[in-house]
């Protein structure tokens, strides 16, 4: 295969399927460097299977995935992870720094050098959040923590970063918040988000990327648009569905 190099996710004819049934079929997707889409679709319609598979934590059953020009396994340190729920024991007396920190782990034992502290402050303030490295993590309101995980996220200096369901459960003005952090951010790395709010982060992301069992990645505007009903299931507006990604930009189907 001829490797882009601006492209730093290349699915190629990829399947998945789970317990026989099938969750992606011959996925074709290409997104390159600096891009900041929004990864939108049904339920069940294989949207964490996506990153899952980006992630390597998860093969697929046919076709080819690259991501840097490599398997997914092998360039994980580059890539940044905020799942969509994260499964803090409420009762544990962590700080901010202690979960920020967990992101510098990697192989190590539980222990930390000066560079991951000095990585570690550099991410809390890079959301935002510099003021409350010692505060408890139970302490924080709902968006504040979403801010410290997309921080833990951050602190390995990804060159890709996923987030599933970053804003669920947030009010609006943190979610504006939230996505302005990720805006800035995006500057840095090549941003993928899972989101359901497709009216809102349309103002935000360069493209999205509709996943039901298969996918498209289409480009967002700020004219009127109507999502493909069979994906969606109704009305959704702001995403022009005229176009498609290809290798040579986005081209009509």
């Amino acid at each position: 295969m001829n490797f882009n190099s601006n492209h730093e996710i290349i699915f190629d004819n990829v399947c998945f399927a789970y317990k026989q049934r099938n969750i992606i079929e011959d996925v074709n997707l290409r997104i390159k460097k600096g891009e900041f889409a929004s990864i939108v679709g049904p339920n069940g319609g294989g949207k964490t299977t996506l990153l899952k598979l980006i992630l390597g934590l998860i093969k697929q059953d046919k076709g080819q995935i690259h991501i840097f020009g490599k398997n997914p396994d092998q360039v994980r340190h580059k890539i940044g992870y905020m799942p969509q729920y994260a499964h803090l024991d409420m009762d544990f007396p962590a700080t901010v720094m202690d979960v920020v920190l967990m992101g510098r782990l990697a192989n190590k034992h539980f222990w930390f050098s000066k560079k991951d502290r000095f990585e570690a402050l550099t991410a809390i303030d890079d959301v935002g959040m510099t003021k409350f490295t010692d505060t408890s993590f139970n302490e924080l309101s709902g968006g504040q923590k979403q801010r410290i995980l997309i921080a833990r996220a951050l602190c390995s200096r990804p060159e890709l970063l996923l987030l599933d369901e970053p804003t669920a459960n947030v009010d609006y003005q943190t979610e504006e918040n939230l996505f302005s952090i990720l805006q800035k951010l995006n500057s840095k790395m090549t941003i993928l988000l899972v989101s359901h709010d497709l009216g809102f982060v349309s103002k935000y992301v360069k493209s999205v990327i509709c996943v039901n069992r298969q996918v498209v990645i289409h480009p967002t505007t700020l004219i009127n648009g109507t999502v493909i009903k069979d994906i969606y299931h109704g009305d959704l507006k702001m995403v022009r569905h005229d176009h498609r990604c290809s290798e040579e930009g986005h081209t009509h189907d």
